[in-house]
This record gives C-alpha cells, structure tokens and sequence, in this order.
C-alpha cells in the first residue's frame, strides 16, 4: 500500500515538489443492483495520484472510465473500499461534507460543457462561488474575471455562449472549474466534441494548469491526448490492466 505521507523531491531548477497523494483509492468496487441483475462496474481499483500530477484513464466503452471519475470526483458512492481526498479518508463523510469538499477541492470539466445559454460568460464562471459562503459580488466577479483570464478569454467575458466557439465554450468550462481554485481538476472526455486543433488547444491550457500546481485526472478515447500527460491508467471490465 502506497503511504499517504508528505515527501519532496527537488526537481531540475532546485524547486521542491511534494509528492504526497492527491487522490488514494484502495479496493474500490462499484455494484449497480437492480431486483433481477447485478453489474460490477469497478473491482479492486487501487490508485494513487500525487500532488500535482497529470494522468489520464483509458479504455473501452463500458471499462468503468465514467464511473471511476464520478468517484473520485465523490459523485458517486462506492459500493467498498475507501477514498482519500488530500490526504483525508472522506468514505465515511456526509451528504453536506461530500458537497463541501467537491466545490472547495475540485473542479470538474465535462465533454458537453453544460454552460448555461442565457447567462454571460463571466456569469457562468461565477456559478461555483455562489455556493461560498462569505463571498460578496464583487469578490465572486473579481474571481470569475481572473479565471477568464487565465484561459485567454478576458475579451468574451459579456458574451453568450452560442455566440463562441465549441473551443471557446469548453475554456468557459475550465474557467469555471477553476474559479475556486480547486487543488484537483477532473476532465471527462474535455476534447471529445472539439476537432484537432481545438484538442490541442484546451490540451495546452490544461497543461498550463497543471504547471501552475493542479492535479488533474482526465478521462479520454484519444490516445493522442493521453500522450501528453505523465502517466495512464487502463481500465478493461472495471479492472486496471495496467
């Protein structure tokens, strides 16, 4: 079993790097029941993700990449075995702690954006914050206007989304899930609906998080994605094959 204890390494430039867990899962298992059948989604999933580490989950349709992600990202309750956030096993938490972790600890990107069409752009950013309590306006705006920035979109932040691009909409997405400064980014399949360059693109700016301290666990089909980042993990039936 991996030690969740906090360790550093000196990288090439002399900065020390923690290499303590982000994320640790030990014998996860996911069951779907219903009266008549049983379907094991994830068995025995044993991962561990350090902090500031970008890899990224492949496999075929229906290996469990989703439901992996969903309980990571604690969308999802799994059936056995236990998750840590941080360094804190978080299994056991409540409804309202489990919610209070997702929005202060990360933030989730999704292959359908789920943008709101008749919200600005700088309004879509600012809907995670309103859940913060102790935020005024002007904080929440202030945030929000950093995020878009950070994205390389300071110049659409009163614009629609219908009326920017699929790759546009997808960094209004990230900035989103990064206006609170989330240590852990979650991407399901982030360039699915976006051609090649614009892959590449929000491929960058991902990187460019990730280089700024984010751990991100991405789901993706695309192999030439999921070259870009250090590591990957295979999943084949709800089972790691590598």
């Amino acid at each position: 079993m991996t030690s969740q204890a906090t360790a550093s390494t000196t990288s090439a430039n002399g900065a020390q790097t923690s290499t303590a867990n982000m994320i640790q899962l030990e014998g996860i298992e996911k069951v779907y029941r219903t009266d008549r059948i049983e379907t094991v989604a994830l068995s025995d999933i044993n991962l561990s993700v350090r902090a500031g580490e970008f890899i990224s989950i492949m496999g075929p349709s229906g290996s469990g990449k989703s439901t992996l992600l969903n309980v990571i990202g604690l969308l999802d309750v799994p059936t056995g075995g236990k998750v840590s956030v941080n360094s804190k096993p978080v299994t056991s938490y409540g409804d309202k702690h489990l919610a209070r972790v997702r929005n202060e600890e990360i933030g989730f990107v999704f292959q359908t954006f789920h943008l709101i069409n008749d919200l600005s752009v700088v309004d879509n950013v600012e809907i995670p914050l309103l859940y913060r309590k102790g935020l005024s306006g002007a904080e929440r705006r202030k945030l929000a206007l950093r995020a878009l920035d950070r994205v390389g979109l300071h110049a659409r932040v009163h614009h629609f989304p219908s009326q920017l691009s699929g790759g546009q909409q997808q960094r209004v997405a990230i900035a989103r899930a990064i206006v609170g400064n989330p240590r852990i980014l979650l991407a399901d399949e982030p360039t699915g609906n976006l051609d090649s360059q614009m892959g590449d693109e929000i491929m960058g700016v991902l990187k460019g998080l990730n280089d700024d301290g984010a751990t991100i666990v991405m789901v993706t089909h695309d192999p030439r994605q999921s070259e870009k980042t250090e590591r990957i993990v295979r999943l084949f039936d709800g089972r790691q094959v590598s």
